[in-house]
């Protein structure tokens, strides 16, 4: 529903997601230099400096994503342009005005909000023991791998949740009325009775004879399009928990003493099924209410007690607790804890043995009567069983540990031993690969691939690397991962002689005239259409919305919603680019369906969200107007390490 609409709240959406999300990407080692280096800095606002580092690390973010999302497409150039960098520093300061807000105004989560956001991570949810509860010492190894405590990470999320709060607000008091909802859905639901003529530029090539001179000619002036880019032949060294844990060969005494130091882990908790029959007697009730309460419930243990096998039927109709009733009281399989009825609860049912009716068991909820449906004891895995998880786990977490000690002996290893990356390989037990790179990423590599990532190729292209073959630095690339090369072969960008790609160029030349030649047919077709209304050479018709383009590209459906309805059959031309041009004939309007209550309330929904968005952009421009922003360096294409 509202197709349209919801496009363009998709767009708005991401955009959103960049001005709003504070970005929580792990940033490498700045030089301390570069605290005081106003250079170092990209901008400031209210005297909170935003770094190169921040920036570069935003890019990284911006980068990836739109390589994991358009694949084979991707060009990175459009990260390139002035107004992509301008713009990613603009969403920055956005940011950090945000932030500035949410001090201001004091805001702040609660502990159990915090808890839910950290319960609702799909990371530490895959934590969660047998039992159910996270396992802790995993959560505090995952955070120490990002150089974070458990206390530190709960405030960046406690931060988080507090900062969305205002973009949060503005968009639950967003509104669209029906009037406009509706207007708004007709529009993009009204269809149109087309025909197309098409002059398709493959229909001319044959006609296209292009000349040496000609070949010669274009060759010249477009000669930068037939460049081969520079490409470097590389070796490269990772150094990384993957690439580290091949070295780590725990023994078998190492991987026993894991286990034994660690057995909790390994025992799945005993677990009981329950039925119960409630009657509440909340806390604060009168002493008469739960005196009773308490008299129901022993009429209902001594009906339970002389027909066990009626306790679901008796559950069924007598206990107030609404969950459960209907089950006939099961409560189903559950380990100490889990059960909101405290210890008490827990004391008695797993104090019963399978088939066995508890006495009156007082909670903070009323009376229970409950029946053990099942038991299963504790059970520990042996040795033998898990032995192979035991081996990741400790080499994991052996090879995290030999990365954080070491990282800077890496380092220092691959600059001062700058001719050869065999010293950092022996030392470090690491493999040199070998590859071939161009100075931008490949999008045939998968997106996470080091040899993608743009500071590393900018190291490999430096002039120290390409012409001194030194070895680059090592080379932050975020997830604890480190890369440093060294160029064995390099070839500069070279456009090929004339002679190599003559064939190119002409097909080219032959493709730009053939358009050209479309192109020219086709406006001097559509200035004899509009004057004689002829159907002859048109495709059948087809009725085409907004919403429902037919395939159509998005040129073509501009111009037939745009081509006069009052002067029917209307003509419009569509210049189609290297595809060639296309003449449609608009012979008349169909009204869309009526809108129902559930598609209007849709409508509305969809609108009074880009409203929002549009709202939520107003009220950061109006933070930035009151906060003092400098922009202090925009980095260029050349200096640009992200």
């Amino acid at each position: 529903m509202l197709d349209f609409f919801r496009n363009h709240q998709r767009l708005m959406m991401a955009l959103l997601i960049l001005i709003v999300v504070p970005g929580l990407g792990i940033v490498g080692i700045q030089g301390f230099s570069s605290f005081f280096d106003e250079n170092a800095n990209v901008a400031s606002v209210n005297g909170h400096k935003i770094t190169r580092v921040e920036y570069d690390g935003a890019m990284r973010q911006q980068v990836d994503r739109a390589r994991q999302m358009l694949g084979a497409q991707f060009d990175p150039k459009m990260f390139e342009s002035p107004e992509m960098r301008a713009s990613l520093i603009d969403s920055l300061v956005q940011q950090r005005v945000l932030s500035d807000e949410t001090q201001r105004l004091h805001l702040t989560a609660s502990d159990a909000a915090v808890r839910r956001a950290l319960l609702a991570d799909p990371t530490i949810a895959s934590l969660r023991k047998p039992d159910g509860s996270i396992d802790v010492d995993q959560y505090k190894q995952l955070l120490a791998m990002q150089g974070m405590t458990p206390e530190q990470y709960d405030e960046r999320v406690r931060y988080g949740l507090a900062s969305d709060q205002i973009p949060a607000s503005i968009q639950s008091t967003a509104f669209t009325s029906k009037t406009l909802a509706q207007t708004l859905t007709e529009i993009a639901e009204q269809r149109r009775d087309v025909q197309g003529l098409a002059f398709r530029t493959v229909d001319y090539t044959a006609k296209i004879q292009p000349t040496d001179a000609q070949v010669k000619s274009y060759y010249d002036a477009h000669s930068a399009e037939f460049a081969t880019p520079e490409s470097a032949t590389i070796q490269y060294l990772v150094m990384s928990p993957a690439t580290l844990s091949a070295a780590v060969k725990p023994s078998d005494a190492d991987l026993k003493k894991y286990y034994d130091d660690n057995i909790a882990r390994f025992k799945t908790q005993a677990q009981v099924r329950v039925s119960h029959i409630l009657i509440t007697a909340p806390k604060d009730a009168s002493a008469a209410d739960k005196t009773k309460a308490k008299q129901q419930a022993e009429t209902l243990l001594a009906q339970v007690k002389a027909h066990p096998d009626q306790f679901a039927e008796i559950a069924q109709k007598n206990s107030q607790d609404p969950g459960s009733a209907a089950k006939g009281g099961d409560l189903g399989y559950f380990s100490r804890g889990m059960i909101a009825g405290g210890q008490a609860f827990d004391d008695a049912a797993f104090g019963l043995k399978k088939g066995e009716i508890s006495g009156i068991v007082q909670t903070d909820f009323g009376y229970h009567i409950i029946e053990a449906t099942d038991v299963k004891p504790s059970v520990t895995q042996p040795f033998d069983e898990v032995k192979d998880a035991i081996t990741k786990e400790v080499v994991a977490q052996q090879a995290a540990k030999n990365l954080a000690d070491d990282a800077e002996g890496f380092t220092s290893t691959v600059y001062e031993q700058s001719k050869s990356l065999q010293p950092a390989a022996d030392k470090y037990k690491l493999q040199i690969q070998t590859a071939t790179v161009g100075s931008k990423p490949d999008p045939k590599l998968p997106p996470d691939s080091p040899l993608n990532n743009t500071k590393f190729l900018a190291a490999v292209f430096a002039p120290d690397a390409v012409k001194q073959h030194n070895n680059t630095q090592a080379i932050d690339i975020g997830n604890s991962t480190l890369i440093a090369g060294r160029v064995t072969d390099y070839k500069a960008a070279a456009v090929p002689a004339l002679d190599t790609i003559k064939d190119a160029v002409r097909t080219k030349v032959v493709a730009e005239e053939a358009a050209q030649a479309a192109r020219k047919e086709g406006v001097a077709k559509l200035a004899e259409l509009q004057k004689s209304n002829s159907t002859t050479g048109f495709s059948s018709v087809s009725k085409v919305s907004r919403n429902d383009a037919q395939g159509m590209p998005p040129a073509a459906l501009a111009a037939i919603f745009k081509a006069d309805s009052s002067k029917l059959p209307a003509y419009v031309g569509v210049d189609l680019g290297a595809d060639g041009y296309a003449i449609y004939r608009v012979n008349g309007i169909e009204k869309p369906d009526p809108v129902t209550a559930d598609r209007l309330a849709g409508a509305q929904q969809q609108v009074a969200q880009v409203y929002a968005q549009a709202e939520m952009e107003s009220y950061l421009d109006s933070l930035k107007a009151r906060s003092k922003v400098k922009i202090t360096n925009v980095p260029t294409t050349s200096d640009q390490s992200q």
